[in-house]
């Protein structure tokens, strides 16, 4: 078991700062091709946030870990994609601006532009299924007063921004019908999962971790939450149905396992885990079985998001 001041530095790294320490963030260096595997299935493409090229940067590549691309090639660093339900956008919070903001940019690398402009830092979208909103984080008002962040949500081209829930919400993930939204929320030294309608009401807490449960996703049919906890001394991958009910370990592994991401078919859930050394974008079966590095790459890969929709075969 992991001593606690690891875990808790992780929390403030990798759940709330989201990747932004300097070793993470510096070290520029020339690229090296990745040799990848023969492309096998239809499941569509995954995001991710890699330093590979000396600073944060989104990059594309297919579930199989073939033909991994930069899609953002800029300075500033961008991190933490979401996929627009048809696959056409992403957007992703960057810090071009002097300020954390949120961005979008088409599924080619073309035409980014920014949602939000606004003092206080907007971060961690996720686009909810039907295509049109865009749930963030954010401390602008009423969050801004006790300088913690809040969950916000706002139509998918930037406009009516409107709070839901508190302060001290995070990492948003919408259900499959856009009517509801899970979410992570810090209390009282602990952090658990909870899930509220998108007016506000209905507010259901799902775990009760006595450190952490965190970082959850929703699977395509709506039946499950795939999410993170310590609650065996690591970061590892749990799964449980969506009213909180039959929570289970997924990962059973000693290295820190984090994020996790949905196939668009339920199939798969990607996620990040450091067991070979450094942190790389890893896919399992949704059961648990079949877990294996798709990146292999020299710095970290990390924040998985799969493609919502399946490519034609």
């Amino acid at each position: 078991m992991r001593h606690w001041t690891r875990i808790g530095t992780l929390c403030l790294c990798t759940l709330i700062s989201v990747c932004l320490s300097p070793a993470y963030a510096q070290e520029r260096h020339r690229v090296t091709p990745i040799r990848t595997a023969m492309r096998t299935s239809n499941l569509g493409q995954i995001a991710f946030d890699s330093n590979r090229d000396g600073n944060l940067e989104i990059y594309v590549m297919n579930e199989d870990g073939s033909d991994q691309r930069n899609l953002t090639n800029d300075d500033a660093p961008d991190q933490n994609v979401t996929w627009s339900p048809d696959g056409r956008q992403l957007a992703f919070e960057t810090y071009r601006d002097g300020s954390w903001e949120i961005w979008v940019i088409n599924a080619d690398g073309t035409d980014a532009h920014n949602l939000t402009n606004d003092p206080a830092e907007d971060r961690m979208p996720a686009w909810s299924p039907d295509g049109k909103f865009i749930a963030f984080i954010s401390y602008r008002e009423p969050s801004s007063r006790i300088r913690s962040y809040g969950l916000f949500v706002m139509t998918a081209n930037g406009a009516n921004v409107q709070q839901v829930g508190a302060a001290l919400d995070f990492r948003p993930a919408w259900s499959p019908d856009s009517k509801t939204l899970a979410f992570m929320r810090h209390n009282e030294g602990t952090t658990d999962i909870y899930t509220i309608d998108l007016d506000g009401n209905n507010l259901r807490q799902l775990t009760h971790d006595p450190v952490e449960a965190s970082q959850p996703a929703w699977s395509p049919d709506g039946s499950k939450i795939a999410f993170n906890s310590t609650r065996d001394g690591n970061y590892q991958i749990y799964v449980m149905d969506a009213d909180g009910s039959s929570q289970q370990n997924l990962s059973q592994n000693s290295s820190v396992d984090f994020s996790p991401s949905w196939s668009p078919d339920g199939s798969h859930i990607a996620y990040t885990s450091d067991r070979d050394g450094r942190e790389a974008i890893f896919v399992m079966n949704a059961d648990g079985s079949n877990q294996h590095n798709i990146t292999r790459g020299s710095k970290a890969d990390r924040t998985p998001a799969w493609m919502p929709v399946q490519l034609q075969p």
